[in-house]
């Protein structure tokens, strides 16, 4: 039987694709987001981690979750300095997250209160990502907004992890730790599932941002699946 790390790997690689190719990522890669559209995705990725992170702290025992858990990898105070030097110290009132956040913090909240082992999907999503795509988006967006490109400059917190022997080793230890972890049958497929879903949230996120950012529909875009 395939390992859940195995399994999350190849049954969200699709959807993970979907994610990645959409306008909003597209463009963002390309270095083509303003400082109002990117400083709205932090608004709303800010949404998103105020809800997983202190769910995964509560959790922290669980044996779904312990194995993963790492303080290191928080990043709800990184996006927070982010906004304030991209936007100003108003930006809690002043920026709008997308609904979009509102209902993947919702949903968060409603799998931390009725089955917390599932949010070990959402820290797959979004740490994994942060660790290994988050690296070259630093680069990017730091271009982008004419920002410094220095390690942990202002304005790219979010990204930074450590340097790079840091970084792999947080990498590492993620993926140790989800290696390590053992569950029957109906917990893999409900973790499988959730992730699954995850995505399909991010997807509605990105679709949101792309209509903030006026971005045109390119003919290779992929349709995304949303998520309940």
């Amino acid at each position: 039987m395939s390992s859940l790390a195995a399994r999350l790997k190849a049954e969200t690689a699709d959807m993970h694709r979907q994610a990645e190719r959409g306008r909003f990522m597209a463009a963002l890669l390309r270095g083509e987001v303003d400082r109002v559209g990117y400083c709205t995705y932090l608004r709303s990725l800010h949404v998103l981690y105020g809800a997983l992170e202190p769910a995964l702290v509560r959790h922290g025992a669980h044996p779904l979750i312990q194995p993963v858990l790492d303080p290191a990898l928080a990043r709800g105070d990184a996006l927070a300095a982010d906004l304030c030097t991209l936007h100003g110290e108003s930006w809690a009132d002043e920026l709008a997250p997308q609904p979009a956040a509102l209902r993947y913090a919702e949903r968060l909240e409603r799998v931390s209160g009725a089955n917390p082992g599932r949010l070990l999907a959402h820290a797959y999503v979004r740490y994994l990502g942060d660790l290994s795509g988050g690296q070259v988006l630093r680069r990017i967006v730091a271009q982008a907004m004419g920002l410094p490109g220095g390690a942990g400059a202002p304005g790219t917190r979010f990204y930074w992890f450590g340097d790079a022997a840091r970084t792999r080793e947080l990498t590492l230890a993620f993926r140790s730790g989800l290696e390590a972890i053992d569950p029957d049958a109906t917990q893999a497929d409900e973790i499988v599932d959730e992730a699954l879903g995850a995505f399909g949230l991010h997807q509605c996120l990105f679709e949101e941002l792309s209509g903030v950012c006026g971005l045109a529909e390119r003919p290779h875009a992929a349709a995304h699946t949303a998520a309940d």
